[in-house]
């Protein structure tokens, strides 16, 4: 990296720019994720801004971010002074962001010059002041039109002198000069014991001062932003969490108190035929939040995957913050129950994001979400398990109101697991999520007759009816299956135990067809003792009746007979009796 070489001669310092009458003051974006954002639209433009904190808080990166994002998205050239670090190192620093500082040197959008100053080679005296810088800057800005300057850092200008007044009034025409210029610059300055710089005057000749902390809580870092001072515009007041990693810089905003976010319409899937079954519209209600809450084994990151493949197979976008296992495994373990999630991840509609929980604090692993979860614009994020992350009790119930708030202000369904069957995330505190979740699941292992059986059940789902009902679910190569419920003289039974009842309650239902088919044979059998018994008696009274007659019939064919001789005898005797 060649340095810009010294100007000839000086350039005349050009007048200052200012809009009268305008509406709101002019901002130059510094393509920051979220810090645009907090400041209403970036640093004041044809300003001078601080950016002060103290050592590795990510000053030079900041102001590094902002030359590039300048040069590169908004077309507006930049130059970079450095008084500490070489040309050469800010290039191999700032490269494990994927700057590249040397191809914006060569197309003429960026230009580095290192100045040196050494203090024993400084005698301070009443003719002293800024005019050099003043002519190598000037040069530099002029040989490739810039429009942002950065200088890095300002107390290395002045570590030779000790003269308040003077270094006050050189840091006031050193200000004055960027104005006149209309160049939009970041100065920035170490922090100071008690103050926010060491020299504690540069926040006070400054439009716009930004402090960056590092700072260190049970072993764990955090980075923070907070914009102290903006002249003449609003501006986010809170700590904020940001972020400095392979994708560069991104700041946190604080979500919004406001519960006004809009919902999103239409109802998704889980998956599992049995579980849609147990709501009423076939499944949750989509930008809802879940939780899945059950020990260790239950199944919980099982039935979230089931929720991945689903939303995968339907074409959408899913996330997966997970903390106790890579993606690889998860996928894995998935393949167990008959859900390829590694298609998914191969065709770009799945991506793992895992870390162990102690990588970050609270607020940057929501700064990473935050980030990650904009980038990838899913339509499903999984948290497994949320349990897993630590601190204290104000700022986890704060993370966590602000992650939900996060993924219901874009409408994205979020699921989480915890591990604890209460839905706390510490025994201690037993601060629970539970009544921040729109849906409930809970899962438990019932031990019976030596063994163990998973089972689970609905314990709310706001916006729609759903089953009350205990129901033993399986995990096999057929993916979740659950089965009926089942409710014995003892109540729910699972497992084997369910198996035995039921054997049981079969057996009882033979023997009671068997002896009404007995007793059927009986009765027909009766009956048809019977039925010969009355043909028996029917064909006696028969014979009967037909004996009767012919003794009728024989009697009066007697009667007959007799009546005949008389008349005959009493013909031959002569007359008639």
């Amino acid at each position: 990296m060649t340095s810009v070489p010294s100007a000839p001669e000086p350039s005349a310092p050009g007048s200052a720019s200012r809009s009268t009458g305008a509406p709101a003051l002019a901002k130059v974006a510094t393509g920051i994720d979220g810090f645009d954002a907090i400041t209403f639209g970036g640093l004041p433009k044809g300003r001078p801004s601080l950016v002060c904190g103290a050592a590795g808080c990510g000053k030079t990166l900041f102001a590094t971010t902002f030359l590039v994002n300048g040069a590169t998205r908004f077309d507006e050239p930049g130059v970079f002074m450095s008084f500490e670090e070489r040309a050469e190192d800010l290039v191999a620093n700032v490269a494990s962001l994927g700057y590249d500082l040397d191809r914006l040197v060569a197309e003429g959008r960026l230009a580095i010059d290192h100045v040196r100053v050494e203090r024993s080679e400084i005698e301070e005296t009443g003719e002293y002041d800024l005019e050099g810088l003043f002519i190598r800057l000037g040069f530099a800005v002029d040989s490739i039109g810039a429009k942002r300057v950065v200088l890095d850092t300002i107390e290395t200008l002045f570590a030779g002198f000790s003269d308040e007044t003077v270094l006050r009034a050189e840091l006031r025409r050193l200000f004055g000069w960027i104005k006149d210029r209309g160049l939009t610059a970041i100065i920035t300055g170490e922090r100071g014991d008690g103050q926010l710089t060491r020299q504690g005057m540069e926040e006070y000749v400054s439009d716009c001062v930004v402090l960056l902390d590092n700072r260190v809580e049970d072993q764990i870092t955090t980075r923070r932003l907070r914009v102290v001072k903006y002249r003449g515009s609003a501006h986010g007041t809170n700590e904020y969490p940001f972020l400095i990693d392979a994708d560069g810089i991104s700041v946190l905003p604080v979500t919004s108190a406001d519960l006004d976010y809009r919902i999103a319409e239409g109802v998704i899937s889980t998956g599992i035929p049995g579980l849609d079954a147990m709501l009423e519209p076939g499944g949750f209600h989509r930008g809802t939040s879940i939780l899945i809450s059950g020990e260790a084994g239950t199944g919980k990151t099982m039935i979230s995957s089931s929720m991945i493949d689903a939303a995968c197979a339907r074409g959408e976008r899913c996330m997966a913050f997970v903390f106790e296992e890579s993606g690889h495994q998860i996928a894995r373990n998935a393949r167990s129950i008959g859900l390829d999630l590694a298609r998914h991840v191969e065709s770009g509609l799945l991506r793992f994001e895992a870390a162990r929980p102690s990588l970050y604090g609270l607020e940057m692993h929501l700064a990473r979400m935050h980030r990650d979860i904009d980038r990838f614009e899913p339509t499903l994020v999984v948290i497994d398990p949320l349990s897993a992350l630590r601190g204290p009790a104000v700022e986890l119930q704060a993370t966590m109101l602000r992650m939900i708030d996060m993924l219901k202000s874009r409408g994205i369904t979020a699921v989480f697991t915890s591990l604890r069957e209460d839905g706390e995330i510490d025994h201690e505190s037993a601060i629970g999520v539970s009544s921040l979740m729109d849906a409930w699941i809970k899962l438990l292992n019932v031990e019976a007759n030596g063994e163990r059986s998973r089972t689970l059940y609905v314990i709310k789902a706001r916006g729609m009816r759903h089953s009350n009902q205990v129901r033993e679910f399986t995990l096999s190569s057929e993916g979740v299956a659950l089965i009926d419920a089942y409710i014995g003289p003892a109540g729910v039974l699972t497992g084997t135990a369910r198996v035995v009842q039921e054997a049981a309650e079969a057996a009882a239902a033979l023997r009671r067809e068997q002896e009404s088919h007995r007793r059927r044979r009986d009765a027909e059998r009766r009956r048809q003792s019977l039925e010969r018994q009355i043909d028996e008696l029917r064909a006696t009274l028969e014979a009967v009746e037909e004996e009767e007659a012919v003794l009728v019939s024989e009697d009066e064919m007697r009667e007959a007979v007799l009546t005949g001789e008389r008349r005959i005898l009493a013909a031959r005797r002569g007359g008639t009796k």
